[in-house]
C-alpha cells in the first residue's frame, strides 16, 4: 500500500509565508468579526485606523492560526472562528481598541479579543482596554501634575509682589490725601 503524500500548491505556502512576515513585524492584535459591514464602511474604517498607525486585514483563519503557531505566538484558535479581521497594530493599542469600539456602536463590528504584549484576552477585557485613558491623554494628566506645584508657586510670588504693590499705592493715596 502507498503512502499518502498532500502536496501543498506553492501559492498556498507564498500566501502563508507573506502573512508571517507581516505578523512577525507586528507586535499587538485585536480579532474582530467583520460581519455586515459594506466596502464603504471597511474602507472607513481602516481609514480610522491608518491614522492610529493600524491595519484592518482579512486573513483566511487557517493560514492565521499556522503562521500564530509557526511565529511562537499565543494560541488563539477560539478567536479565530467565523469571518475574522486582525487589526495590526505598532503603538498604543489602547487607542486602536477604542477606535473599534466606538465603530461598532454604529456599525456591525464585534471585537472577539486580542494579543496584547504577548498575552491573549477577550472580549471584555479588550473593551475594559479600550475605556482606558491613551498614552498621549496619560502623559497630558502627568505633564498637569508635574507643572501645578511650579504653576502655585508662581502665583505666591506673584502674590506678593501684588501686596506689595497695593500697600505702596495705598501709602501714596493717603500722602495724596493728606
Amino acid at each position: 500500500m502507498t503512502e499518502h503524500v498532500t502536496k501543498v500548491q506553492q501559492h498556498k505556502v507564498d500566501s502563508l509565508e507573506a502573512i508571517k512576515e507581516k505578523f512577525s513585524s507586528t507586535k499587538d492584535f485585536i480579532f474582530a468579526d467583520y460581519r455586515g459591514l459594506s466596502v464603504e464602511q471597511i474602507t472607513e474604517l481602516r481609514a480610522r485606523l491608518r491614522e492610529k498607525e493600524a491595519e484592518f486585514r482579512v486573513v483566511k483563519n487557517r493560514y492565521a492560526k499556522l503562521a500564530f503557531k509557526q511565529l511562537d505566538m499565543p494560541e488563539v484558535a477560539e478567536l479565530l472562528v467565523g469571518p475574522t479581521a486582525l487589526t495590526l497594530m505598532q503603538d498604543d493599542p489602547g487607542a486602536v481598541a477604542k477606535i473599534l469600539f466606538d465603530y461598532g456602536k454604529d456599525a456591525p463590528v464585534s471585537v472577539k479579543g486580542a494579543i496584547i504584549d504577548g498575552q491573549v484576552y477577550d472580549g471584555t477585557q479588550t473593551e475594559a482596554l479600550s475605556k482606558l485613558p491613551t498614552r498621549d491623554q496619560l502623559i497630558a494628566i502627568l505633564m498637569s501634575t508635574m507643572n501645578a506645584p511650579l504653576q502655585n508657586f508662581v502665583y505666591v510670588l506673584n502674590g506678593v509682589t501684588t501686596k506689595l504693590v497695593r500697600t505702596l499705592q495705598a501709602v501714596a493715596d493717603k500722602k495724596a490725601a493728606e
